[in-house]
């Protein structure tokens, strides 16, 4: 009897905890919507997090980066697409990490870029294009895979955190709010809100 119980106890305790989920609700007092807020987890210490394979993408369409905020973890790779029937130009003048601009393009065409050199985090570029300056938007490099982006209500949804204490963040590019505690319980959901202000 011995054995089998010893082995059922070893895959117990070869079974990581499973992750919870963090949601909430941010009211961006002061814009149009709660929309583009990002929420997310402060840091993670001793544990390491691989830059993606995938790529992510924006889309420049109808003279609007779309999405208008993109988080995405350090070390991703961003295509930009020319989807209008004019040119195009991506650059940022933030010097977080380092300034870049990627040229001018054409239609249907696609240009991309690493962010992988922050000094900082979270790390936010304002992405405008040389050609048409009413057009901006924003990624935010963060060091973590554990981030969410607000819906036009404010509604967002971290998965898969692991269970423990941590620090909940958010960054917006138009007002503010002071990071909160949060304790994530295996395979259970915890909530977190916030009231950013300009």
């Amino acid at each position: 009897m011995r054995t089998p119980l010893l082995g059922i106890l070893a895959v117990a305790i070869a079974v990581p905890a499973i992750a919870g989920d963090i949601h909430g609700k941010v009211v961006c007092k002061g814009t149009r919507d709660s929309a583009g807020a990002v929420v997310y987890v402060d840091a993670i210490p001793g544990k390491s997090f691989p830059a993606p394979q995938e790529h992510q993408r924006i889309n420049q369409q109808n003279l609007v980066f779309v999405p208008h905020v993109l988080p995405v973890l350090v070390g991703t790779t961003v295509e930009f697409l020319n989807s209008d029937a004019v040119q195009h130009n991506v650059f940022s003048p933030d010097a977080c990490a380092e300034k870049f601009n990627l040229g001018t393009w054409q239609q249907g065409t696609t240009k991309e870029y690493t962010f992988n050199k922050c000094t900082k985090f979270p790390c936010a570029y304002t992405l405008l294009c040389r050609a048409h300056p009413e057009m901006e938007g924003n990624i935010v490099v963060l060091e973590n895979s554990y981030f969410a982006v607000s819906d036009k209500e404010g509604h967002y949804t971290i998965n898969g955190v692991p269970p423990g204490s941590y620090s909940l963040a958010v960054w917006h590019q138009k007002a503010k709010a002071q990071p909160k505690p949060v304790t994530v319980a295996a395979d259970r959901a915890a909530t977190a809100d916030f009231v950013l202000s300009r």
